[in-house]
Order: C-alpha cells, then structure tokens, then sequence
C-alpha cells in the first residue's frame, strides 16, 4: 500500500503531461501510487500516459471538469497522504519528501503546501527548463506567518497552490472534498473548509513550478464573482477567526472584498464586454469601502466605454438592441 497518491486531473494535455508525470516520477520519494484522471481526452494524453508502467494508473471518465476528476481520484485513492499536481504543473525531486517530513514533526497537521514559481514563457512560447531556476536562493524552513491556524489569511487571498499541497487523507472524511458545483474556486473553498478544522503548514522554498499559458481554467472569463460569494459565505457562516483566536478585523475583510468587486467589474469592461455587470460590482466594491471613491468614479467610466461601444456598432445592430430595450 503507498504513503502517497499522486492524483493529476487531465484533459487534452498531450503537450504537457510528460514533463508533468516525469517530475512526479522523479521524486526522490518512491513509495507513491499516480492516479492520471482522464477528464475525456480527444488528444494523446492518455496514450501516453498509458506509456508508463507501475506505478501509473489511467482512469477515464466523461468530461466532467475539474473538480469531479480530482473527487474520483480521491475516492479511488490508497495513500495515507494525498497530493494533487495538475497536468501542466512541475514538481521539485524533494517536494513529496519535505513535506511528509513535516507530517512527522507535526502530525496533527491537516495539510502541508509550499511557495511556488511562476513558470512563464519566453517571447518563443518557451519555458525554461526546471534545472535553470535557483533555490538555493530562496530561505529554507517554515514560514510561520502563513502556518497554523490560517482560516482568517485565507479570507484575504488564497494562497495555497492546490499542486503545491499534500493533504492526509483522513481530513476529507471529515472536510469534504471539491465543490463541483463551482466553475471556479473550489480549491479556495476546500482550503478554508479544512482549516477551520486543522492547523496548516507553508514551506518557504518552493516546491513547484506553476505553468502559465493562455489555456488555464484561471483565464477564462466569467460573468458570475464566485471569490466575493464564496468569502462573504464563508464570513456569514464562520466568522472572521481562526481556531486559535487570530482574526482579522470586519474592516480589513471588507476593504479585501472591495478590491476583488473591482477587480472583477474591470474584467468584465475587458474581457467579457458587460458594462451592467462591471457597473453592479463597482457599486459593490463602493458598498464595501464607502469612503474609498475611486470605486464610483470608476462608473461614468464605464458608460464612456459603452456609449463608444454602441455607437461604432452597425445601425441595424443597435436598432435592435434599443428596441429590445424599449420592450
């Protein structure tokens, strides 16, 4: 039976999956098992996962998204620990083993996750390759801001990478596993699940490289703000503290929450063209820090943006758009 599952949720990722698989396969830690969920691949993916031999398993299922693929490797799982990489992601040959070595100091800890890089590309679309990167440069240790008792940190920002983490296993008995209900955040949600319930460790030196490219689930835009929701749940359901007593004061959660209102409203003016929802946000975000103003005088902005918008459309288009307006 291994210590460790390694689970890696996959979809289309014949471009990227081989270098995943052979940073997970190169961990200075062996006794693990690799569970690669095919989330209905119509690339090569699985083929070459089916590549690898023991201790690589390959489960297929529909495309089902995200959360549902890690949820089926978690159930399908043996390990006494759980970690998740995605099939683009990078992992550092110590990474399983400096982490089960803080499960061994400190074994009542429900997860344990490391800072992380930014893998970004060159102008070529290259990435540079995972040996080029220093950490020796980086300190070493725990980082005991972000360690313990962290459900009120979490309230400002998520700041648990879910490839970065390894989670005992026993803590989804009692946490849950992925919402998959949500598009977007469930990491974020299970995250401050279970640290209402368990203390949480950050290494300071990174364990994984964390690749950026325009196909991330990250980058696709979205018309609902599922982050103010889930934190405003999560406030109205548990408060501002952690287990320990630390909290974070009602001012700061809400100027946090002012800032993700506008950042969100920004997104939809760039990205999705939705001035009523751009506007609805920063209203929000003003709601939240009133004496902060910079949120409203966003708003005329806004309709600036529109008015142009609507007067270099084609006239029949904007006939139609007026007279649905008008009904």
């Amino acid at each position: 039976m291994p210590k460790v599952s390694v689970i890696i949720p996959s979809y289309n990722s014949e471009k990227y999956i081989e270098t995943t698989l052979g940073s997970v396969l190169g961990q200075t830690f062996k006794d693990i098992e690799v569970l690669v969920v095919d989330d209905g691949s119509d690339d090569r993916s699985p083929e070459i996962v089916r590549n690898h031999g023991a201790p690589v398993r390959l489960i297929h299922q529909s495309n089902s998204g995200v959360s549902t693929a890690r949820n089926r490797g978690i159930s399908e799982a043996i390990g006494q620990f759980i970690c998740f990489i995605d099939s683009d992601d990078y992992w550092f040959p110590d990474k399983l083993a400096r982490q089960l070595q803080i499960f061994d100091t400190y074994p009542d800890t429900g997860a344990v996750y490391s800072s992380f890089i930014r893998w970004e590309s060159n102008e070529a679309g290259c990435f540079p390759p995972p040996d080029s990167f220093d950490l020796a440069s980086f300190a070493d240790g725990i980082d005991t801001e972000y360690s313990g008792w962290i459900y009120h940190l979490l309230l400002l920002d998520c700041w648990m990478l879910t490839s970065a983490t390894m989670i005992r296993r026993d803590v989804f008995n009692k946490c849950g596993t992925f919402d998959v209900t949500l598009p977007c955040g469930e990491d974020w949600d299970l995250w401050l699940r279970i640290a209402r319930d368990y203390p949480i460790i950050k290494l300071r030196k990174p364990t994984t490289l964390y690749r950026q490219h325009t196909q991330q689930t990250t980058r696709s835009p979205q018309t609902v703000d599922f982050r103010t929701r889930l934190l405003t749940q999560a406030v109205n359901k548990w408060g501002l503290c952690s287990g320990d007593g630390r909290c974070i004061s009602r001012r700061r959660f809400l100027d946090q929450l002012a800032v993700y209102h506008a950042i969100f409203a920004k997104s939809q003016l760039r990205n999705n063209g939705k001035v009523r929802i751009a506007i609805d946000s920063f209203v929000k975000a003003w709601r939240c820090a009133p004496l902060n103003m910079k949120y409203l005088s966003y708003i005329p902005l806004a309709l600036l943006e529109w008015r142009k918008n609507v007067k270099n459309e084609p006239s029949s288009r904007r006939s139609m758009q007026e007279s649905g307006e008008a009904q």
